[in-house]
């Protein structure tokens, strides 16, 4: 019996759909699965297209930071932080597999500065009031040190500690699409959206959209499925489908990327993260704990054009070492660095100022004529009002009664409702990779016992098990060497070279769990050879 996650199974329901979809959404990062989500806990029919792989784009790239944005204070923007830390505590809720708490330390050098951040830090704890978010509170010098024994004492007189959620959000995409299937939604990635239809009649870039043609990224066949209404949620790439709808579209965002640096546990241990929150260049660096690794973020530097595998900058790595050179008594260096990687912000245009740092990370939703919806900006935290703003315009636009999105207490596929839904606890400093998989552990648990051999490492640097690699397969989309080391496990970002000695494991199984053969297996490898050097520092 097939899995209710297979692709093939939502293929064949999207080309075979009777009927038009209420809703088409183009784009399988946060935004367009969690607008897939809110449509389809309304009881909407909606159909999700992504044109390589769920989380391939930005949504797969964060500093792994669910927050309300310490320094949107520093703007003057506390309606956005006030939104972001009310959907910190949702999110804790919903999807308390992957979310939970983390200590911050933002080292003072004076006692200015401790009474500057001190302050700003409990306006942030009474913006968010009423959550299970520890206060603000000052921490000595000895104890920050005793906290972080790696941090560089001379950068610190004292402290402040705060607490902001962390969460893995490749894993958290994957939830998402699961939940948006069990409501009823068809997701399909590597569908990849070339027409936008519209009525035979219509004269060039006039009549309501209709539906869409997509190329199945596998067999190069392309579909047509009609739907009420389509929606853009495609990013730093929304303007490609802009202009699918009328091809002078005025841009519509201005690409930002920033890049992130991980090391080995042992250049910053401890349970604590640190917040620096005046770079030279403007932004907000932070030191956290991820998955046993250090992550090392992150920078805002304004590009041309966006690609879909976007690679460092010189500057931007040079940059992230030298400041955080004055932090760490260990100094980093190239040579250290595990894995690099690089994410696109879609940066909402306000005026032709190229300091992409200034622009907005509100969300906005632009309806053009012929009805196209694209919404875009935003970030991670906010993902689920986003959607929800977004379905709410979508109903208007469709003239249908006004129906109230269901999801501010929708737990995500996989978050438990009780301790007993889990084999085991989740460890309090959830360093057990096995956490992220929620109330499916226990069934990964199950296809090991089956065979012992699914439970062997793929790798003895990351507690990454043989059988999750057909867990990937059968039950999350993975369809690729890249979609399974990149996205599912997250290998590719901790370890770049791990993950090019278990490529070849990871290519054979799912080549037998997929029917494919050898020459599948070898373009697989080299596939994920190339992807695998924007993630290495050369």
């Amino acid at each position: 019996m097939p899995s209710p996650f297979d692709r093939d199974e939502h293929l064949s329901k999207a080309i075979g759909q009777d009927q038009p979809f209420d809703l088409i959404v183009i784009g399988g990062g946060a935004s367009g699965v969690g607008t897939a989500v809110d449509a389809a806990s309304r009881g909407l029919s909606v159909l999700l297209l992504e044109a390589t792989d769920f989380g391939k784009g930005t949504s797969s790239r964060s500093t792994k930071l669910i927050h309300g944005g310490v320094r949107y204070l520093r703007q003057g923007n506390i309606g956005l932080v006030r939104e972001s830390l009310l959907e910190r505590q949702r999110l804790l809720h919903n999807a308390s597999h992957l979310v939970h708490p983390l200590e911050f330390v933002l080292p003072c050098r004076n006692r200015r500065e401790v009474a500057f951040y001190g302050i700003g830090l409990k306006l942030y704890d009474w913006l968010g009031s009423g959550n299970e978010f520890q206060s603000s509170k000052y921490v000595s010098r000895k104890t920050i040190l005793e906290k972080l024994p790696q941090l560089e004492p001379s950068c610190c007189f004292a402290g402040i500690s705060y607490h902001d959620g962390q969460f893995d959000d490749a894993r958290l995409l994957i939830n998402l699409v699961q939940t948006a299937a069990e409501l009823g939604g068809v997701v399909l990635n590597g569908a990849r959206v070339v027409e936008l239809i519209k009525p035979e009649r219509a004269k060039q870039n006039q009549g309501v959209i209709e539906g869409v043609s997509f190329r199945d990224e596998e067999t190069g066949k392309i579909h047509r499925v009609h739907g009420r209404c389509v929606i853009n949620t495609t990013g730093p790439f929304c303007d490609t489908i802009r202009r699918l709808d009328r091809h002078d579209s005025i841009p519509l965002v201005a690409a930002s990327q920033g890049i992130h640096l991980v090391f080995p546990k042992e250049f910053f241990p401890g349970k604590a993260a640190i917040i620096v929150p005046n770079t030279s260049d403007g932004r907000v660096m932070f030191i956290i704990p991820w998955h046993g690794h250090v992550l090392l973020g992150t920078t805002d530097t304004p590009i041309s054009n966006a690609s879909e595998e976007p690679a460092p900058q010189d500057d931007e790595i040079e940059f992230l070492l030298k400041t955080a050179e004055s932090y760490m008594q260990r100094r980093p260096t190239r040579q250290d660095a595990l894995s690099v990687f690089t994410g696109i912000r879609p940066l909402v245009k306000q005026s032709q100022s190229a300091v992409t740092a200034s622009l907005s990370r509100d969300h906005t939703i632009e309806v053009s004529a012929s009805k196209l919806i694209t919404m875009t900006g935003g970030k991670w935290t906010t993902y689920r009002k986003m959607a929800e703003d977004c379905v709410d315009q979508a109903l208007s636009i469709m003239q249908m009664p006004p129906n109230r999105s269901k999801t501010h207490a929708l737990r995500v596929y996989g978050s438990p409702t009780l301790p007993s839904d889990l084999l085991k606890p989740a460890r309090d400093d959830h360093s057990d990779w096995s956490d992220v998989y929620g109330t499916d552990r226990n069934k990964i648990e199950e296809l090991i016992q089956e065979n012992r051999t699914m439970g062997e490492l793929l790798h003895p640097s990351l507690p990454i098990r043989k059988g999750e690699v057909l867990w990937a397969v059968r039950h999350e989309w993975a369809r690729s060497v890249e979609d399974v080391l990149a996205r599912r496990t997250r290998a590719l970002f901790l370890n770049a070279k791990a993950a090019l000695d278990m490529a070849p494991v990871v290519a054979h199984e799912m080549a037998q769990e997929l029917g494919r053969d050898s020459t599948w297996i070898d373009q697989q490898l080299v596939s994920f050879k190339q992807t695998a050097k924007q993630f290495t520092l050369q």
